[in-house]
């Protein structure tokens, strides 16, 4: 599998991705044992860039990636977001947080359910309009430089 350079910082991703989401709702039943083995999968296939989200299970997904990566962190390019809130009382209900606090926040629990010490890609899932753009991205300007 081909790879590309994503940036500037020496992160490099397979050209084909394999996203998550998929694994832990939204497209009927899941299978963890099964989610695995496919994770696994695209690794002996070269498929080296994985996408999931805190807002995916919701977190499920997160603690299903996690677990793939065990003995293979150093072979993936692990991207994830935030932004999306979700209702532990009602899944189905959803807000959006793009303040400075949550940006961290989310990052902190992102990076124990994934079970690793740093996100390659962190990206905002979508904008909070209640929060200016230039507050978010200083926020994960700052998770950068931290080295998360």
């Amino acid at each position: 599998m081909l790879t590309k350079n994503l940036g500037t910082q020496g992160i490099t991703a397979s050209q084909l991705g394999l996203g998550c989401m998929g694994m832990s709702e939204f497209y009927g039943a899941t299978n963890d044992t099964e989610s695995l083995q496919t994770l696994h999968r695209a690794v002996e296939l070269g498929i080296i860039f994985w996408d999931t989200a805190d807002a995916y299970g919701p977190h499920k997904n997160e603690i299903l990636v996690g677990k793939a990566l065990k003995g293979i962190r150093q072979k993936i390019t692990l991207a994830t977001k935030f932004g999306i809130v979700r209702d532990p009382a009602n899944p189905q209900a959803r807000s959006l947080n793009g303040k400075p606090g949550y940006v961290q926040s989310a990052c902190e629990a992102s990076l124990k359910r994934l079970d690793t010490e740093v996100i390659d890609l962190y990206y905002l899932h979508r904008v909070d309009p209640a929060t200016p753009i230039e507050e978010t991205v200083t926020a994960m300007g700052a998770l950068v430089k931290a080295g998360k």
